[in-house]
């Protein structure tokens, strides 16, 4: 799955072109190294997330097309620092 619609469906950030933005900035890592919005994601891929305060750090745990928004934690685990 796409990095952008990822981020979409989970819904770490609301919109997709959201997403696509903060990756074309360079604000988005993942395993390390700065992805594109086309970023193929797999399960336990380490994404890093900077903000303007802070960063957001999370494992993929699972990868749906859709889910319902009860549901969109679970295909994530944060990681603390």
């Amino acid at each position: 799955m796409r990095l952008d619609k990822f981020l979409k469906v989970s819904r770490i950030l609301k919109r997709r072109t959201v997403a696509q933005e903060a990756a074309n900035a360079g604000k988005i890592c993942v395993n390390g190294k700065e992805a594109k919005p086309s970023c193929r994601l797999k399960v336990g891929d380490e994404v890093e997330i900077s903000f303007a305060a802070s960063t957001l750090r999370f494992r993929v745990k699972e990868l749906k097309e859709t889910v319902k928004k009860d549901e969109a934690q679970s295909l994530y685990e944060v990681l603390d620092d």
